[in-house]
């Protein structure tokens, strides 16, 4: 009889794995706190790296493109199965559903959530809800008693951009390491020194409800799930197929976890959350799941759970159709018609002004992107004509098909179609927020 009552699901946004448990010297110590109680995994994968196809994929269990979900959701994108999502799954088990946070899934169609109890995004007064307004909401809710178990969404916005602007004399730019894919300038510094401060304030809000968790007694009777979307909004990341943009956070605690403290090297999509808790929980899950259960490696039964990942970017901003597979040892990347980044879908910054000014973005992309992710893993050498990698190349495409097919993947046909409402900037567009857009009527 599995001790776990209630699933408590953590969640940022853009924080990719730039915090303290992954040996980045960033300000984070309470997530660091923790990753001393919970199992960190550090080959863990979004299956899209945009923010709700993302969520979507980890809240339903299928891939994006199953899901509907290609898009953003505050750009008119929306699920094809809602009744897919986790809530929905966890309601009709009998369990309280509520949301305390931002959600990235249902913009702000609150009849359709799977929720509740929910705190909506703004107040009776029509102020802008802060990730400090969540945080206290759930540590109301937890401090409550509850007839039934419960599932708590609690998402922040942070570190999304645009951050907070840091204290350059405590934040100090010069001693700051930017990530691997930037050129190290002042620009860069002080971009990175503003993220370590807003991840200071996320963390600051983690803490509050973690600490909650444990004085309400709730971490002995509940799965505690602590993630984010996708990797951190700099050029080269967020919205990219690289680990960069693909690799996230993803920690686990609950009663009686046998790896409490440790860390598993295995390969993790976010696709493997929900069955996950299927698992933990005893209940039985439901048919269209695509992932796999982790148990296996939080019980230290099983060094590795699947071969592969996959991940994929249809439409965020702009339309920028990828797809790819990764291994233990090896990425390919496939883009489809298009051989330019499309600057729209990346966030604006100080970051990107720098990058744009050393001539990124006007670089031409290749079709196919192949990596060693053992010999070269920032993916800068592009092994994809090597002679050398004829076999590998061959083998990870036919990966690629056999899964796009099984999937129904809507590339297979060519170009997606937009859903009637849905916006997206013209290719052109240099700025997310900068028109011209189109829009399907």
């Amino acid at each position: 009889m599995s001790k776990i009552r209630n699933i408590i699901y953590i969640h940022t946004h853009d924080m990719g794995r730039y915090i303290s448990p992954y040996g980045y010297s960033l300000p984070t110590p309470n997530l660091q706190d923790f990753a001393a109680r919970a199992t960190l995994f550090r080959q863990a994968f979004c299956c899209g790296p945009t923010c709700s196809p993302s969520r979507a994929g980890l809240l339903t269990g299928v891939t994006p493109h199953e899901s509907g979900m290609l898009g953003l959701a505050h750009r008119g994108f929306k699920f094809s199965h809602p009744e897919y999502h986790l809530g929905a799954y966890l309601k009709e088990k009998g369990f309280l559903t509520a949301l305390c946070g931002m959600q990235h899934e249902f913009n702000s169609d609150w009849d359709q959530m799977p929720y509740e109890h929910v705190v909506k995004d703004h107040s009776s007064e029509g102020k802008l809800a802060t990730d400090r307004d969540w945080t206290t909401a759930a540590e109301d809710f937890l401090n409550q008693s509850h007839a039934r178990p419960f599932f708590l969404s609690y998402g922040l916005f942070y570190p999304h951009r645009d951050f907070l602007k840091a204290d350059y004399s405590v934040y100090r730019p010069q001693y700051v390491k930017v990530p691997d894919p930037l050129p190290d300038t002042p620009e860069t510094r002080c971009d990175m020194a503003d993220y370590q401060y807003t991840l200071e304030m996320a963390d600051a809000c983690m803490g509050r409800v973690l600490d909650t968790i444990r004085s309400t007694g709730r971490d002995q009777d509940s799965l505690i799930i602590l993630t984010t979307d996708h990797g951190i909004a700099f050029p080269g990341m967020k919205c990219n197929l690289t680990d960069h943009g693909m690799g996230v956070t993803l920690m686990l605690a609950y009663p009686d976890n046998p790896s409490a403290g440790g860390a598993s090297d295995g390969l993790v999509s976010h696709l493997d959350v929900f069955p996950t808790i299927c698992d933990l929980v005893d209940l039985e899950p439901p048919v269209h799941l695509q992932g796999t259960s982790i148990r296996p490696l939080l019980e230290k039964k099983q060094e590795s759970i699947r071969d592969e990942v996959f991940a994929e970017v249809s439409f965020h901003a702009a339309y920028e159709p990828m797809r790819c597979v990764r291994t233990t040892d090896y990425k390919l990347i496939r883009r489809y018609g298009i051989d330019k980044r499309m600057l729209a879908n990346c966030d604006d910054s100080l970051s990107k002004e720098t990058m744009l000014a050393k001539g990124w973005g006007s670089e031409g992309l290749p079709e196919v992107e192949l990596y060693n992710l053992s010999l070269d893993p920032n993916e800068a050498c592009n092994l994809a004509t090597s002679t050398g990698h004829v076999a590998i190349r061959n083998q990870l495409e036919n990966r690629l098909d056999q899964w796009m097919k099984k999937t129904n993947d809507p590339l297979l046909e060519g170009t997606i179609a937009r859903p009637a409402g849905a916006t997206i900037n013209v290719p052109e567009s240099p700025s997310p927020r900068d028109g011209p857009f189109e829009l399907v009527l």
